[in-house]
Order: C-alpha cells, then sequence, then structure tokens
C-alpha cells in the first residue's frame, strides 16, 4: 500500500520492453534497420502517450523521470526569458523537486512567490490571483498531491495564469493514469503549458517520464549534445524505457475508459474508502488529512496522534504491510511533512500521520487484512507512548 512511492511493473509491460533489451537494441538515432526499428518503436510509445495526453506527439519530450522534467519545466521557461524580469510562483505543497529547484531560482536573482494552502491542502485561486504580476514568468501548481492525495483546481489555476500573460505547469506524477487529463487545444486543460509525468507511477519501468510542452512554448534545454527530443533534451533514447512507458499509458486510457466515474465510485475509490472507514471505526484519536477536498481514489492520509509515524511504518512493515510516513523522497528525514504543516499540522501531528496509497492490483481481501494489522499495531505503540491515557493532574 505504497503506491505513491512505486508502482509494480505489469507483466504486459515488461514483455513489450523484452524485445528491446536482447534483440532490437539499435540506436534510434541510426539509419540502419536496427536503429530505424527502435526509432518506430520510440514513436509507437509517443503516439500512446499523446493519445492519454489528447496532446500532440510532437509536445511528448521523454525525460528520465519526474524530477528532470519539474527541472527542465522551470530552469527551462525561466532560461529561455532570461533577460527580462522574472517571477516564479509555485506553492508551499509541492514535490522537492519542484521546491528545491525554486529555491535554486531563487538564488539566481529570480523572485520566487510559494503561496499558501488551505487546511484541506487546496490551493485557492484567490491565492493565485493576488500573488501574480505584470513580470510572473511561470506558476507551477502539482494537479495530485503525492502525499495526501488533494486535487487542485488546476484548470482555474491555469486560465489565471494565461490571463496575465504567464505559462502554466503542473506536476501531475500521481494524477496521469487516475484522471481524465485533456491537453487538447479546446480541453479542460488547454490552458497547461508544461505536465509533468513520471513513469514508475503508472506501472512503467523507473528511469523514465515526460514533460508535456506545449507548442509554441520557448525551453532552453538543461542537457548540450545531440538534437534529441527536437533539441529540447540531449541524449541517446532509453528505447526499452519509453516503450514500457508507451505500453503503460495504452494501458491507462483503457482503464479511464472503463472507470468512467460518472457511473458511480471506481474500484480503487471502493477500497480506498472502505480502508479508510474500517480504521476510524476501530481506532480513537485518529482523522484524514485533506478530508473535505477532493482526492484521487488511491491516495488516504490519516494521522494516529499519540505515536510517531516512522514506528507505526516498522511495525506494519514486519507484518508485510508497506506504507510510508510521507513522500518516498523524504524517507528518514527528521523533520515533518512541508506539506502537512503547510495544511496547518502540528510538527507532532504531522509526524504521526501515514500514508496509505494503493494500486490497481490492490484486492479487497489485502484491505481486510490491513483492517487487522493497522488497529493492532496502533494499540501496542500507544501503549508506550507518554501521553496515550495520562491522566489529567487536578490542582489543589
Amino acid at each position: 500500500m505504497d503506491a505513491n512511492a512505486t508502482t509494480p511493473l505489469l507483466p504486459e509491460v515488461f514483455e513489450a520492453m523484452r524485445p528491446f533489451f536482447l534483440e532490437h537494441y539499435g540506436n534510434a538515432s541510426s539509419i540502419h534497420q536496427q536503429g530505424q526499428f527502435a526509432r518506430a518503436a520510440v514513436d509507437h510509445a509517443r503516439d500512446q502517450i499523446a493519445h492519454l495526453l489528447h496532446c500532440r506527439t510532437s509536445e511528448v519530450v521523454f525525460t528520465s523521470g519526474g524530477t528532470e522534467s519539474d527541472n527542465l519545466a522551470l530552469f527551462g521557461t525561466l532560461s529561455a526569458s532570461e533577460k527580462e524580469p522574472a517571477h516564479l510562483i509555485t506553492t508551499s505543497i509541492e514535490h522537492d523537486a519542484i521546491l528545491r529547484a525554486a529555491e535554486s531560482i531563487a538564488k539566481k536573482k529570480i523572485e520566487v512567490t510559494v503561496l499558501p494552502s488551505t487546511p484541506q491542502g487546496v490551493i485557492e485561486p484567490t491565492a493565485l490571483l493576488a500573488a501574480i504580476r505584470p513580470e510572473t514568468k511561470l506558476v507551477s501548481v502539482m494537479f495530485a498531491n503525492n502525499e495526501t492525495g488533494v486535487i487542485q483546481p488546476i484548470a482555474a489555476l491555469a486560465a489565471i495564469a494565461h490571463a496575465s500573460g504567464a505559462l502554466f505547469h503542473t506536476d501531475a506524477v500521481q494524477a496521469v493514469g487516475r484522471l481524465s487529463l485533456d491537453l487538447s487545444p479546446k480541453g479542460a486543460l488547454k490552458d497547461v503549458d508544461l505536465l509533468t509525468l513520471s513513469g514508475h507511477k503508472i506501472y512503467a519501468p523507473k528511469g523514465i517520464g515526460v514533460l508535456f510542452v506545449r507548442r509554441n512554448v520557448r525551453l532552453a534545454p538543461m542537457l548540450h549534445g545531440g538534437s534529441h527530443e527536437r533539441q529540447r533534451r540531449a541524449g541517446t533514447e532509453n528505447v526499452a524505457g519509453i516503450v514500457g512507458l508507451g505500453k503503460a499509458a495504452e494501458l491507462a486510457s483503457t482503464w479511464l475508459a472503463e472507470d468512467n466515474p460518472t457511473d458511480g465510485p471506481t474500484h480503487l475509490t471502493t477500497l480506498r474508502d472502505r480502508l479508510e472507514q474500517g480504521i476510524l471505526s476501530q481506532v480513537e484519536e485518529c482523522g484524514i488529512n485533506g478530508d473535505g477536498a477532493p482526492r484521487v481514489s488511491n491516495t488516504a492520509n490519516l494521522y494516529f496522534d499519540h505515536l510517531e509515524a516512522e514506528a507505526l511504518v516498522i511495525a506494519l512493515d514486519l507484518k508485510g504491510l508497506s506504507v510510508s510516513g510521507g513522500s518516498a523522497c523524504q524517507s528518514g528525514a527528521t523533520e515533518p511533512s512541508h506539506v502537512l504543516t503547510a495544511m496547518g499540522l502540528s510538527p507532532t501531528r504531522a509526524r504521526a500521520s501515514i500514508r496509505f496509497s494503493l494500486s490497481r492490483l490492490t484486492t479487497a481481501e489485502e484491505i481486510d487484512e490491513a483492517l487487522t494489522l493497522i488497529p493492532t499495531a496502533v494499540a501496542r505503540l500507544r501503549e508506550l507512548s507518554p501521553t496515550w491515557n495520562k491522566p489529567t493532574l487536578i490542582s489543589a
């Protein structure tokens, strides 16, 4: 139950990739038959991803993953206009791939504004309206939060950015394959200029990702070398990884068509709600972080007062249940989650919060097993807590 950290490689994806490890190993930039076979596979994968995102194939740029795509979106757009005054707007609940990049950008004398979050984990359009300026070049807001699953009003935020002449980027790593995303010129996300996705979050391999770059957006490359990816990202293509991502995108398109949320809750929503309600009914002094806000169907973030999340993660792991105390990229960090503290949680409660993230392979039986393990583990850890059932001192 830690699919937001990574998903398993599906057998269909691996089988699509297999020939490009052993048989069709050509360089996609070579003109001989081996190279052109690889080129055709890359082009097919680009078509599959464009179909999922409802965009042009020329707008799909392959990268090494979400972090590179995020960095390319920020540094690439701001570097392309470095001779002009520039201003970047992002939020307090972004992934570190955005926040650390923004810190680096600020050292280049480009002003950065960080928007606050509501207690539900939402970035309000009014906050962006108040922060945007004539010199704002880029606004970057995560689509679905990796820790809480909260979905942002991306279409409204992007429209505000465009009305002010700014570009809009969204880190959609946790949204792709879970939400229907229409980046076409007349689609709901027509004002989104750049969008990040990562292969290993949608059952493809690690080490491959995409940055959607809308036509006519100026983007300075971060890597300099060959003319790959229309001169936007130099380097020999990871053909096997690209093929795997293409196949995963094809599968995701099928799932989105089958799930059709207008027909009622999706399978994952039903499982997620069953998990949450089962925990809340059995465990005292716990609650859902982001409750009341729209969330992706697979993510639940709960606080368990009077214990440390790290201890609960370890206790559950010993029983065979994998969960997370927050972003996998912050594993081992001593500081509380910046996402949860930005939402107004105290450091103590933030340190007592656990993320459960389901995959499409999660079963009802696994939910039931989790609901036997979690209350027991919480109860045992609270017995060791100095604040649990502590008697109230009555003054004389």
